[in-house]
């Protein structure tokens, strides 16, 4: 997934907090343990929802089985808006006695929030590109200027044929005015034309995902008149700036045809490029960084309209990403190498470099670069004189660049060599504990890569890395400020970590002082070695005494954010562990394989495993530890729930994929088709029984006592049915302990989508009440 262009500022400070309770609730009914001291909570004294039942029966390879909350899917019955309306309130009651708690900590965040919050300018021709959030606003403002009074002759001359005076600020895009139209907004895809005269944009108004496509004129700001298209996904410019090639969605969210129009045209007659009718795939499109390729399969954007070239045959499992170099193609595959299969692992990344005119070629002349033992690739990029990689490097995140052109590669094709032959500069980092992003970097003819880096005790840190002179330069760096006093936090300066003769050292801020931040590795139950990332405050933490909470995700292949977001201030002051567990099914290919399909339980069993190591080393009370997961990560705390009801005393469910058995047999339902890989077949029947066996609404342990749940979700969510989270709070409240399960509750947004509504500001109000329900379920509401 794309990194948002900007980062968000977070503190909190400590605070005692005093709440009288009237009707209590004890932790003692479901573990029938010692509790820590204030583990009673209120309860709203009306008893909750009860959800109507329905008989309807499934059956699967000759196996039938009741489920009574299958009328939910239906979401326009007036019957389901009104329990989820019902739902809403009954949140509402359970939450009431946190309010002066929410309000706290919606200040706390607040306060550290600059007036003003902006990216550092990024040069791409004769312009300058960056983005802000205004004063009092919730959303960005997509912005440039003219560099031509710095550049010299030429680049004057481009802004005056453009139309532009020199250094006036011009708006190209304000998503603010897009939510005040219609009381949404969520911009998808969002290019500028190689001319810089237009850009091509998506925006979803509603939360349902159907991006509609958008062209403006950047020379008189009008929106360029044209039928409606929705569905849109991916754009490309041809190099004659006119020519927009873009893909848009079937019934079920799937990107399957790629299509041509002309900016100008009313978008009638818009050309059919290519259609994907294998329901088990989807097609991206993109241009190469020096703009004169589209890859869908291969188009010259010179003659967009002169049709497609393959690069390679599809193979099942298999991805190819295409970047071009003067006469070369430069691929990025872990497709089987044609030799010697047996010595590569599977899913392992390596480069092509082949010519162009190579590529209808039977036996294609190509030079081979592998990575070295200790080294994975993950992506690359090209500029004019480098390329660069973005790397593991002894199992930690970062990035290199390697000189271009690759001397002598005519003589070097039909070879292979080690990147390591090639001589690549790693960049220098602070510490083995950072993240490595991708900044923006549009510009094929620049020395200069830029990067994000962040650590969870690091505010994100914007760095140019100057690759012909192998030197840095830090643009930008997070402010963080006090709550009490407005003023910027004590920090530390960290010295970079650096392997590699440069010039030029730099220091980065960071907070290690204040927060402990340790990297372990968690036995998980087949030996397999679990990371687990675990923050703390040096003041407040207490061994064996302090409650916690952990983070889980994995699933496709993404790495879980242990970036800085100084919301987990809040609680960290208020002496809470936070921890996030690198279970498979995340991260790199390898890790990613062995958490998917028939492996997939590796990835709960290493939640489980990462959850106990918490407790037995005393970095968490044994009854106040609690666990959070978005999506796919909520299957995943869903799970591990019901696998172990007593280990976790609190769970958060952000738009959680509960009922995945159910989904997955219906291949009528958005992106059902493309999970298959992911989690597995259920119509297979081996598949079925593996996903049947850790569904979270298939396996909630009847009469059970389970930990106090908030579970979200979206009315309008197109990718995790609002039914998911309803069904399995309905189920739990039938079949579980009825005093345990009325701590359990569903909030549903009415209006929003799967990403929510949050902006600038208000996001500020959804972590103050996910974290107000975790203090009160764990019993701290005056833990200090």
């Amino acid at each position: 997934m794309a990194r948002p262009f900007l980062l968000t500022y977070r503190v909190a400070t400590l605070r005692r907090l005093q709440i009288v309770h009237s009707f209590l609730f004890s932790s003692v009914c479901r573990r029938g343990q010692p509790s820590p001291p204030s583990t009673s909570f209120s309860l709203p004294s009306e008893s909750p929802p009860a959800a109507t039942k329905v008989p309807f029966a499934t059956s699967a390879h000759g196996r039938t089985w009741q489920d009574p909350y299958h009328w939910m899917r239906k979401t326009a019955d007036p019957d389901f808006i009104d329990h989820l309306r019902r739902e809403n309130t009954y949140a509402a009651d359970f939450m009431v006695d946190t309010e002066q708690l929410q309000r706290t900590l919606v200040r706390e965040m607040r306060s550290r929030l600059p007036a003003k919050v902006s990216t550092p300018p990024e040069r791409w021709g004769p312009w300058l590109y960056y983005q802000y959030i205004p004063k009092g606003k919730e959303y960005p403002v997509l912005c440039r200027r003219s560099e031509a009074s710095d550049s010299g002759f030429v680049s004057k001359l481009l802004c005056f044929a453009s139309g532009h005076s020199e250094r006036k600020e011009q708006i190209l895009l304000d998503w603010n005015e897009i939510a005040e139209q219609y009381g949404y907004v969520h911009v998808g895809a969002c290019r500028v034309s190689p001319d810089h005269n237009f850009i091509a944009y998506t925006v979803d108004v509603n939360g349902s995902e159907q991006f509609l496509l958008r062209i403006k004129d950047l020379g008189d700001g009008s929106i360029v008149q044209r039928s409606e298209v929705e569905g849109v996904v991916s754009l490309a410019w041809a190099r004659d700036g006119r020519t927009l090639f873009y893909t848009v969605s079937d019934e079920n969210q799937r990107p399957y045809r790629v299509l041509c129009t002309e900016v100008g045209s009313d978008g009638t007659n818009d050309m059919p490029v290519y259609t994907e009718n294998d329901s088990s795939f989807c097609v991206d499109i993109t241009s190469t960084k020096d703009g004169k390729f589209i890859t869908v399969y291969v188009i010259d954007a010179a003659y967009p309209l002169d049709g497609l070239d393959r690069i390679c045959k599809r193979m099942p499992g298999v991805q190819v990403f295409v970047e071009h170099h003067y006469d070369s193609f430069y691929i990025l595959t872990n497709a089987p190498l044609s030799e010697n299969k047996e010595s590569s692992s599977v899913g392992s990344y390596y480069l092509i470099i082949c010519k162009v005119e190579h590529i209808h070629l039977p036996d294609l002349q190509q030079c081979i670069i592998l990575p070295s033992e200790d080294v994975s690739f993950h992506d690359t990029d090209i500029f004019n004189q480098h390329l660069v990689l973005s790397v593991s490097k002894s199992s930690l995140p970062t990035m290199c660049s390697i000189k271009l052109p690759i001397q002598d590669l005519s003589s070097s094709l039909q070879k292979r060599l080690d990147v390591e032959d090639l001589n690549p500069w790693y960049f220098p980092v602070p510490t083995d504990l950072c993240s490595v992003a991708p900044g923006s970097n549009h510009d094929f003819m620049s020395s200069v890569y830029r990067v994000v880096l962040s650590s969870p005790v690091m505010p994100d840190v914007i760095v140019d890395y100057n690759m012909s002179e192998q030197t840095l330069s830090i643009v930008h760096q997070e402010e963080v400020k006090s709550a009490d006093t407005h003023e910027h936090l004590v920090s530390e300066c960290s010295e970079v970590k650096n392997d590699n003769n440069f010039i030029g050292v730099e220091r980065w801020e960071d907070f290690s002082s204040k927060y402990c931040c340790e990297r372990k590795q968690v036995i998980s139950h087949d030996g397999i070695k679990v990371p687990l990332t675990i923050m703390y405050s040096r003041n407040a933490w207490k061994k064996g005494e302090s409650p916690g909470l952990l983070h889980g995700y994995g699933a496709y292949g993404e790495a879980l954010d242990t970036s800085w977001c100084s919301d987990r201030l809040s609680l960290l002051d208020r002496g809470w562990v936070m921890a996030f567990a690198d279970v498979r099914g995340g991260g790199d290919s390898s890790w990613h394989e062995s958490g998917t399909g028939l492996t997939k339980p590796n990835s709960i069993h290493d939640f489980l495993s990462c959850a106990s190591f918490l407790i037995d080393k005393g970095y968490v009370h044994k009854g106040q530890l609690g666990a959070t997961g978005t999506s796919a990560g909520g299957l995943l705390v869903g799970a591990a729930i019901n696998m172990k009801t007593d280990l976790f005393c609190a769970a958060i469910l952000k738009v959680p994929f509960l009922d995945i058995c159910n989904s997955l047999m219906d291949p009528s339902l958005s992106l059902t088709i493309l999970d298959y890989e992911e989690f597995g077949n259920p119509h297979i029947e081996k598949q079925f029984e593996c996903i049947h066996s850790y569904s979270p609404y298939d396996n909630i342990p009847r009469a059970a006592c389970l930990p106090s749940v908030l579970v979200t979700a979206s009315y309008n969510d197109s990718r995790v049915g609002v039914w998911e989270a309803a069904k399995w709070v309905a189920k739990v409240r039938d079949t579980t302990c009825p005093n345990c399960s009325r701590s359990v509750i569903l909030k549903t947004n009415m209006s929003g989508g799967h990403f929510g509504e949050g902006g600038y500001y208000a996001q500020c109000d959804d972590t103050a009440y996910e974290y107000a329900f975790l203090i009160k379920a764990l019993g701290v509401m005056t833990y200090k």
